[in-house]
């Protein structure tokens, strides 16, 4: 007799009602996953940037083929990327002292024109066949050079954009889920262009692109209240910085995460032209699929953790997006199939972007304002400063041992400190709760 009564009361509910619970679910999940786009700075911010990194996924595509081409060094292809990547190690804490004394907008602006002019170059040069190794070194030095302050100013320039301050962590992972996004369209159509067309081509549009993000940099209105200081003092600055993010363990453990990551599982990427060609017998539209799944991972990363409203938790997600990545290179390592290979990437990508989303969401939202610009710069130093050191040892040791080693001994490291960060984390919670 209960059941009698059960039944036709579970029966109505489905018939009735769940199809607007199902509706407004989905409604009120999409409304929570793109809150911080009811913020107009960061809405003109988005569409901007969503057009202009296209274009550079596009020129990453191009670059990594053509020196490969060029070249047949896994070896160059690190190199490149250490120039690309190692002046801002060098010059961020420099620009998180600025960040915090002048306007990140301006700087941003700066960045954005000569980048367009460095994507510009390399367009020429190829496009008149007159492209050699040694220009694409100096022109990537230089990209790196405008890195260190373009990254420092535009992890900070997120407070700025946001005046809803309950968004930041939502609006840092929508930024996420932009950058993946653009990886899942930029490499599968660049590689359909360097097929067709060749890689200048994915040079000058990248060039083109970068007037999206400067146009709408220039249409935004920031109102960010300045604080008074007596002159520039980079050495305090940068002292200061040091002394704000060490102070706290969660913060400290962040970045050493951040940084072995940086040094053990991103260089990954700049081998995957090696896999495409060596591995799975393939061309550049080969290598487009390959870094696709990555995107497609770390787009669906991202936005996994945009739907979160808090950074509750983010303690633990921070080292099981580390342990997913670093198990998947690990099985990688020993994959000759293309399919499983791709799931793999995929989920790598996933793993990778949880973390640094997370990481990114966590110090952000732990600093001060007026801190933010050198917490960040110290973020960059973590990410950049450690990914052009791993990228150069990454192709010198795939030179001897092979690609799939050099994965392998990636992934192996990315584990070792996932189990560091718990382990910190933990005696920490020990010693709070003994106090």
């Amino acid at each position: 007799m209960g059941n009698a009564q059960y039944k036709p009361f579970m029966c109505h509910s489905i018939i009735t009602e769940s199809p607007y619970r199902a509706m407004a679910h989905r409604h009120s999940t999409v409304k929570l996953v793109f809150r911080s786009l009811g913020n107009r700075n960061y809405l003109l911010f988005f569409i901007g940037q969503g057009i202009s990194l296209i274009g550079t996924w596009f020129q990453f595509t191009a670059m990594s083929w053509l020196i490969y081409s060029l070249t047949k060094s896994s070896f160059l292809l690190g190199v490149v990327s250490f120039t690309g990547q190692f002046p801002a190690f060098l010059l961020s804490p420099f620009a998180g002292v600025i960040a915090d004394r002048v306007s990140r907008k301006n700087i941003l602006i700066i960045t954005q024109i000569l980048y367009m002019l460095q994507a510009l170059i390399l367009a020429l040069l190829v496009l008149n066949k007159s492209i050699t190794i040694w220009n694409i070194i100096l022109l990537s030095l230089l990209g790196g050079i405008i890195s260190g302050f373009d990254m420092t100013a535009r992890h900070s320039f997120v407070s700025d954009m946001v005046e809803t301050k309950e968004h930041l962590g939502n609006a840092i992972a929508l930024n996420s889920s932009l950058f993946n996004m653009a990886r899942l369209i930029g490499p599968t159509v660049a590689g359909l262009v360097i097929g067709v067309a060749g890689e200048g081509l994915c040079f000058l549009i990248n060039s083109i692109s970068f007037l999206s993000i400067i146009i709408a940099l220039l249409a935004m209105k920031i109102n960010r209240v300045k604080k008074e200081t007596k002159k520039l003092d980079f050495l305090p600055g940068i002292k200061d910085g040091f002394s704000y993010a060490f102070g706290s363990v969660p913060v400290k453990m962040t970045l050493f995460l951040t940084a072995v990551i940086s040094l053990t599982v991103m260089p990954y990427g700049v081998l995957m032209p090696v896999f495409a060609k060596e591995i799975f017998h393939g061309g550049p539209h080969t290598l487009g699929f390959l870094m696709s799944a990555s995107g497609l991972g770390a787009l669906t990363g991202a936005l996994t953790i945009a739907s979160k409203q808090t950074i509750r938790g983010f303690e633990r997600i921070i080292p099981a997006g580390a342990c997913l990545s670093g198990i998947s290179l690990t099985v990688l390592a020993f994959s000759s199939n293309f399919y499983l290979s791709m799931a793999l990437i995929f989920l790598t990508g996933y793993g990778m972007i949880t973390f640094f989303t997370s990481s990114n969401t966590l110090i952000q939202t732990l600093a001060e304002e007026h801190m933010c610009g050198r917490v960040m710069s110290l973020y960059t130093m973590s990410f950049m400063g450690t990914m052009p050191l791993g990228s150069i040892l990454a192709g010198s040791i795939a030179q001897k041992i092979g690609v799939q080693y050099t994965v392998l001994t990636g992934g192996l490291f990315c584990l070792f400190g996932a189990m560091v960060f718990i382990k910190e984390l933990r005696r920490e919670s020990v010693n709070y709760k003994k106090t």
